[in-house]
């Protein structure tokens, strides 16, 4: 069976939030972040907030908790901070957040990415998972990688009408562990 959108299923609009990690933009000079806020409301979804925040842990970890939390926020994409220099530290600080880790996400951002930039992909730690709830996805600070993660993940993953699965679907169990409880000790 191939992908395709299924014409019989409604449109299902989220609120994303998009983080760009950065010590040195501004939203004047964000071309990632307007990447993403570009392409996510083409395809209707609504940009549920916007920000950045510098280099550091605490406040990428604050900035991703508060729109976790947020019942209007159903994915967050931060751009930047994916390297290997001392001052990228994003995939650091969200890890730990991640209830449930998607490794699958990087290995097709990293195949996308593999056919336009070679060997230089592996320069990236694109990661994604899920907190509280939310759909979290760590990309590279490029327009070229944003570009590269929305047009060939993103942008059919978070559509409700993409067969044969999507994540718009499974969204309402996203939280079945939390009203689960903790498993009973042995």
């Amino acid at each position: 069976m191939t992908a395709r959108l299924d014409a019989s299923r409604a449109f299902v609009p989220l609120g994303i939030a998009v983080l760009t990690v950065s010590d040195t933009r501004t939203l004047a000079d964000d071309r990632s972040g307007d990447t993403l806020a570009e392409r996510l409301g083409q395809a209707g979804h609504r940009l549920a907030d916007r920000a950045i925040v510098p280099d550091e842990v605490e406040a990428i970890r604050s900035r991703v908790k508060a729109w976790a939390a947020d019942p209007a926020v159903d994915a967050v994409i931060t751009t930047g901070g994916t390297g290997f220099t001392g001052r990228d530290v994003t995939p650091e600080a969200l890890e730990p957040l991640f209830e449930k880790r998607m490794d699958g996400f990087s290995a097709i951002f990293h195949r996308i990415s593999y056919d336009k930039i070679g060997t230089s992909t592996l320069q990236s730690r694109a990661t994604a998972g899920v907190v509280n709830a939310t759909y979290v996805f760590v990309l590279p600070g490029s327009p070229g990688a944003c570009r590269d993660a929305w047009d060939g993940i993103l942008a059919a993953q978070l559509d409700y009408r993409h067969r044969p699965c999507n994540f718009v679907e499974i969204m309402p169990r996203l939280d079945e562990h939390l009203k689960r409880g903790a498993p009973p000790s042995p």
